[in-house]
């Protein structure tokens, strides 16, 4: 086997595993799911038929991941995290039928206890504040924060805040890589 499983921990027949990920404690990984490589998934974690992780993802304790949920590589899921699929649940009336996507692009991290509404698009490398409850699609590199989350400024890859000045420029302080902002869009630039 060319990743680890602790002995308390389930993969079900039928789950991708990739080369070199690690399932702590207690956690079950249902048939049908798939992980990218180096993924971390940590203590009574549960990812259900269908959801995919890209590599290298960290998933901190505490965290239930369902059908419909799909994330792109270096994605950290931090402790706790809650993540839903049906908008309008009901123990008696079955939705499965009604399942909603949720998008968690590259570099995405989400703080400790946030919770994400199903059906939203999460940016690649923005962040999500712990206790944040998203509730719409968020765009790239933004920090979002707050009950509902809104918007209050924008993060490097590095997880850097980023002030753009009066020509829509901004370098991250950590690695002095630059981004633009036009309108309300920010990228990096290449190098």
């Amino acid at each position: 086997m060319s990743y680890y499983v602790h002995d308390t921990a389930v993969v079900d027949d039928g789950a991708r595993i990739g080369a070199g990920c690690k399932i702590w404690h207690f956690s079950h990984v249902m048939p049908g799911a798939v992980l990218g490589m180096a993924c971390n998934i940590g203590q009574n974690v549960f990812i259900a038929t269908g959801v995919t992780l890209g590599k290298n993802c960290k998933v901190q304790n505490n965290v239930s991941l369902y059908e419909g949920l799909e994330c792109g590589d270096d994605v950290f899921l931090g402790p706790s995290a809650v993540f839903t699929n049906v908008v309008n649940p009901r123990s008696a009336v079955s939705r499965k039928d009604e399942y909603k996507k949720t998008i968690i692009e590259n570099g995405v991290s989400i703080g400790a206890n946030a919770t994400i509404i199903c059906g939203v698009t999460l940016g690649q490398y923005c962040f999500i504040g712990a206790g944040t409850v998203v509730t719409k699609d968020v765009p790239d590199y933004a920090l979002v924060v707050g009950n509902p989350g809104r918007q209050v400024g924008w993060m490097s890859r590095q997880g850097q805040r980023l002030e753009f000045d009066e020509a829509g420029r901004a370098t991250c302080a950590g690695t002095d890589e630059r981004y633009v902002m036009e309108g309300t869009i920010v990228t990096a630039v290449p190098i």
